[in-house]
């Protein structure tokens, strides 16, 4: 089953509603896991599963920011899955506890580029808050029949009076200021100075003359790109992987002159988890699992935490998904790193005014 057809069908059958998710955890002995749409594909958990006889039940949110307002309103979960630039904002708020790393299969296999980032997966006092589970790239997708390899090679593209209509960027702050700061030749949104700021949104602006629409998930883009909708989009691996399989005239530049951005997903435990922490656990445990990196890289196209899951991998996969050196794939990068919370603030407000058309 394609990409788009497995999540329409995974979400006609699991989405429910922040009340019915709390309600059949308490009913049911069964674990909440508050996620993005698509990860509740049984092949990323399997092991959880095999031992339960019974799937998580899955209750999803379109970004971070969404997420952690529905959490603070009092909504009730046992795992969640922000990113890399959420953790220190979810953990200050005091929405998650530490983990037991002891009961975590294959912690130690972790990758140890992402586990040395620092303020990430743990704390100066020793203190592990994030399980890394998926890492890949926001980057320039264009289609062949419609874009010249050339015209591609810049991602001040998007802004181009030509593609008036034609371009598609997400409905996420982080990926727009990621793609903004990188056209300003920013590498390091942590230094962001007030003009640079000013430089960034006057950017999105210009590319907010040219959108057709924000998307919100990998299924908006499917469609927009197979319904002859966008020729530009900024996007994630996923999309390429998924369109490219289904033979459409679609490539992903990840070295433009301005380079793309990189992000780090991953597990959490949230402080007030309704459910069993023995099941909590298992789940962690399950995602970890090393054969879980095969299916990530081969039908996500995302990079597993698992490092020794990934070693294992063919090579000749790894290199065409981009995996196969970690050091150049974060050399030409914008990391999603935690922003000052003032800085990030700032930035979902000027989203929000650039997105009505001030």
């Amino acid at each position: 089953m394609n990409s788009m057809l497995r999540r329409l069908a995974l979400a006609a059958a699991c989405t429910v509603g922040a009340g019915v998710a709390y309600a059949l955890a308490e009913g049911g002995g069964d674990l909440v896991v508050f996620d993005w749409s698509g990860y509740e594909d049984p092949l990323l958990h399997s092991g959880y599963a095999a031992k339960y006889g019974a799937e998580p039940t899955f209750s999803f949110f379109g970004d971070e920011d969404e997420a952690f307002e529905k959490m603070r309103a009092g909504f009730k979960a046992d795992i969640a899955h922000p990113c890399s630039q959420s953790v220190v904002k979810w953990r200050e708020a005091g929405l998650l506890q530490p983990l037991d790393t002891n009961r975590i299969t294959g912690w130690k296999d972790l990758n140890p580029g992402i586990m040395a980032m620092k303020d990430l997966a743990t704390t100066a006092d020793g203190k592990a808050w994030f399980m890394p589970f998926d890492w890949g790239n926001t980057s320039l997708l264009y289609r062949t029949d419609k874009v010249t390899a050339q015209e591609a090679q810049s991602l001040r593209i998007f802004a181009d009076p030509k593609f008036k209509g034609r371009v598609t960027i997400g409905d996420n702050v982080d990926d727009a200021y990621a793609l903004a700061s990188l056209v300003i030749g920013l590498k390091d949104w942590t230094k962001m100075t007030d003009a640079e700021f000013k430089e960034a949104s006057d950017f999105l602006r210009q590319v907010h003359k040219n959108v057709r629409f924000y998307w919100t998930d990998d299924t908006d883009l499917n469609q927009a790109f197979t319904g002859n909708e966008v020729d530009l989009v900024w996007g994630w691996n996923e999309t390429y992987v998924t369109l490219k399989g289904q033979g459409m005239p679609i490539e992903m530049n990840r070295d433009t002159k301005e380079g793309l951005s990189t992000w780090v997903c991953g597990y959490v435990l949230m402080k007030d988890a309704p459910g069993k922490l023995d099941q909590a656990y298992d789940f962690l445990s399950a995602v970890n699992a090393p054969g879980v990196s095969d299916y990530l890289v081969k039908t996500f196209g995302y990079g597993h935490g698992n490092a020794a899951g990934m070693a294992a991998l063919d090579h000749k996969i790894l290199a065409e998904r981009g995996f196969d050196n970690l050091d150049k794939f974060l050399d030409k990068t914008l990391f999603q790193q935690p922003e000052a919370p003032a800085l990030k603030q700032r930035m979902v407000a000027e989203f929000e005014k650039i997105k009505a058309g001030y």
